[in-house]
């Protein structure tokens, strides 16, 4: 497939992290339309309006939407940010009650409206939301994913950059797994440029320990509980993270990101949503299925299957 011609992102939900991909995609010119839907009318105008006052300073993308499902129509990505919001002290497993009962109503709608488009699905827990969207639709996997491990896995970048002072772009490492408590990072296979993380030295920074890289793995689990208790929401950077996998679809890239998808045979794990690095296309997101891990890794994904596998089983059908 080729670079889409005037397409069109409709974000779905105008809370904080809505309206954030939504103003994300607008400062990036990542579409010629971004359309922001909620069933909220005085919510979504409002945000609606208030991004398009800034239009003059971002380039020729237009911003419209509202609360009639007419929005969505026409759309190449929908990014769905729509659900109760992660509380502090709240892990993202817990939302899936309130969340699963939206998605039930809402996701069938939103492919009804743009049959076409492919669908990422942010609101947490978006594994399990993920899975459970694609039976419910019956949709290919690769058409409707999770923004997955692609924020956490930015987030990990961050302090590898801080600590080996090499600019995040040329840190080559990956958060995989439930984007959530069991997430962790592919070590083994973690490099700056080609370099061997471990095998990495630069005078004035510390080498990579075993330790750090437990601290690090730490860090990145534990740092949206950070900001939400700080600040109450995650939103900026989720913002961002979205919208570039949007940009992957729209463009066509072939761009490599952890994204979170429906697996099939996966290193032997079938039926679980999880992150591991795909290929992502106009056609959608594909898992790289040569993607090396060791034993440890190996065992550690196996349990984040399991882990998600529960969850989706203990919910009503």
């Amino acid at each position: 497939m080729a670079v889409i011609e005037n397409s069109k992102i409709t974000v779905v939900g105008a809370g904080s992290v809505g309206s954030s991909v939504a103003y994300a995609a607008l400062i990036r010119g990542a579409a010629r339309t971004v359309a922001l839907y909620d069933i909220n009318a005085p919510r979504a105008e409002a945000e609606v309006l208030d991004l398009a006052h800034g239009t003059m300073f971002t380039g020729s993308s237009s911003i419209i939407g509202g609360a009639d499902l007419s929005a969505v129509e026409g759309s190449h990505v929908v990014i769905v940010t729509a659900g109760a919001k992660q509380n502090p002290g709240q892990t993202r497993l817990e939302l899936i009650g309130t969340n699963a009962r939206i998605f039930d109503t809402m996701i069938p709608q939103l492919v009804e409206a743009a049959p076409n488009a492919v669908f990422v699905i942010v609101t947490n827990p978006c594994d399990v939301l993920t899975m459970r969207a694609v039976r419910r639709t019956g949709l290919a996997p690769e058409r409707l994913f999770a923004s997955g491990t692609v924020l956490d896995t930015s987030r990990l970048r961050w302090l590898l950059a801080a600590r080996t002072g090499v600019a995040a772009r040329s840190i080559h490492a990956h958060i995989v797994g439930e984007h959530g408590d069991t997430e962790f990072a592919l070590w083994s296979s973690a490099t700056i440029g080609p370099v061997a993380l471990q095998d990495w030295r630069r005078p004035g920074h510390e080498p990579i320990t075993r330790a750090h890289m437990q601290e690090l793995t730490d860090d990145v689990r534990n740092a949206a509980y950070r900001v939400i208790e700080g600040k109450g929401a995650t939103n900026y950077a989720i913002g961002l993270s979205a919208v570039r996998i949007a940009e992957a679809v729209l463009r066509d890239e072939n761009a490599v990101l952890p994204v979170s998808t429906v697996l099939d045979d996966f290193h032997g794990i079938s039926g679980v949503a999880l992150s591991v690095p795909s290929i992502v296309n106009a056609s959608g997101a594909f898992p790289v299925r040569e993607t090396p891990f060791d034993a440890e890794e190996l065992e550690l994904l196996r349990s984040s299957a399991e882990a998600l596998r529960e969850v989706d089983a203990s919910l009503p059908e």
